[in-house]
Formats: structure tokens, C-alpha cells, sequence
């Protein structure tokens, strides 16, 4: 069994790992020009952006090629898991991927402006992480077959944040003085669109994953609107798996 996933603060990978033994970093994949994968069981693990697939995932399934009779997608989510089911199923169709099995499981929502990163660490137990997760791993396991529904109405608000999609989400960012111009920001950003010479410098790739936030070991760079200076990282994880899940 392969495992190809995308991670920024950890949940994903370490969703991965307790899938199964062989997993991949699809940004270092697309970097590496890597898009053929055959196996009994191919699963492609991913957090929900904008209420759907994230960017990255997106172009990586339109030049993917995947050679499995059983393959099975897993996305991550915190507070509303929005259309990405509906939305992962139409890119599948668009390149001729079908999908056995696609679940959805409930973790720490890292999105600034929305949540509080202290409540949400400390809410984790409330959410059954674990106990939901070993539950979509038996599923894999014995080859079960089942798709996650959504609602009309879901996709029709996948629709409606698609059109307002931020392009230039770099615009909500700041670096603060307490930058000691480490470059662990540009080195966890998947799509390399960060550049340190002193400071940080954004380019116009920005995935909206916030990995350059969350790993900030000085914690100097900001959002706008965000709740407080409280960072995430998953706890099974290490910073340095980050860095070399995405650079």
C-alpha cells in the first residue's frame, strides 16, 4: 500500500504513518516530477482547504497516474468539512481516478483568524481522534468501500469560496522583529514560495496551508485578524519531518 499526502502542520502525516508504512510528500513528488504509482491500495491524504481541495492537491491528481484496484482518499478537517468529498470525486472522474473508499476525519483546525490554537489543542480529546481513526484504518485494511456523502447545498458554498479565492493571500502576512532570519519558513513551505535574505519575502504562490506561521520557531511571522500569537504543530510529529515532507 502507497500513501502520497500533504501536510503543513503535521495532521496529515501523521495520519499517514498510522495508515501504513510507505507514504509520500506530494509536494516533493510534484517537485521531483514523480506521478506514477501502482500498488493493491493507493491513498491520497489531505487536509480541506476553501471548503474543497486544496491547490496543490488539485494539480497533483490532474497529472497523477495511479494503477490500483483499490484506491482510497482521506481528508482532514476541523471545524466544517465542506465539499472536499464531492470535489475530490470530480477530480477523480476529470482523469479517470475512481475512488473505493473516501472518509473524512475531524482534528485541530490551524486556520488563525478562525480559531483559537489553545482551544483547539486543549478541545482535541472532545473530537475522538483516535478512536475515528482507527476506525478508517479497518476500513482500509478489509477493503471497505464507501463514500462520504455531501449536500447540494455543501457544494454549492464549494462553489461560491472557489470564486473568491484569495490569490494573494500574502497580503494577510507580517514579520515581526523577533525574525532571526532562521529560513524555517522557507523550508517548510511546499510550494517554495518563500524567500529569506534578512526577512521573509512572499512570492504569489501562497497555498494557504500556513505551514511558514505554525513552524515559526520565533513565532514572528503573523496573520491579520488572527485570534492570538498560539501555534500548532501536531505533537507525533517533529519540525524536521515538516521541512522534509516539503522541501
Amino acid at each position: 500500500m502507497k500513501i502520497l499526502y500533504f501536510t503543513a502542520t503535521g495532521n496529515n502525516l501523521y495520519v499517514a504513518k498510522r495508515i501504513g508504512d510507505e507514504y509520500y510528500s506530494i509536494p516533493k513528488l510534484i517537485k521531483e516530477g514523480i506521478f506514477d504509482f501502482e500498488d493493491e491500495k493507493i491513498g491520497i491524504v489531505f487536509p480541506v482547504y476553501n471548503i474543497g481541495v486544496p491547490k496543490i492537491i488539485e494539480e497533483f491528481l490532474n497529472k497523477v497516474r495511479l494503477k490500483s484496484k483499490y484506491i482510497f482518499g482521506i481528508t482532514t478537517y476541523g471545524a466544517f468539512s465542506g465539499a472536499a468529498t464531492r470535489h475530490l470525486l470530480e477530480i477523480g472522474k476529470k482523469n479517470g481516478i475512481e475512488f473505493s473508499y473516501i472518509n473524512e476525519l475531524i482534528m485541530v483546525d490551524n486556520y488563525l483568524p478562525g480559531f483559537d490554537m489553545n482551544k483547539q489543542i486543549q478541545g482535541q480529546a472532545k473530537k475522538n481522534i483516535e478512536e475515528n481513526l482507527e476506525k478508517i484504518i479497518k476500513d482500509i485494511k478489509e477493503g471497505r468501500n464507501y463514500i462520504k456523502k455531501h449536500t447540494i447545498i455543501k457544494e454549492g458554498l464549494r462553489s461560491l469560496a472557489d470564486k473568491f479565492y484569495d490569490n494573494k493571500f500574502e497580503k494577510n502576512f507580517s514579520v515581526d522583529n523577533n525574525c532571526n532570519g532562521c529560513k524555517t519558513c522557507e523550508r517548510v513551505c511546499p510550494v517554495d514560495n518563500i524567500k529569506v535574505d534578512k526577512k521573509p519575502v512572499f512570492n504569489n504562490n501562497c497555498q494557504h496551508c500556513l505551514a511558514c506561521i505554525h513552524n515559526c520557531p520565533k513565532r514572528a511571522i503573523s496573520m491579520k485578524k488572527e485570534k492570538n500569537k498560539a501555534r500548532f504543530i501536531n505533537e507525533n510529529i517533529t519540525l524536521k519531518e515538516i521541512i522534509d515532507s516539503n522541501n
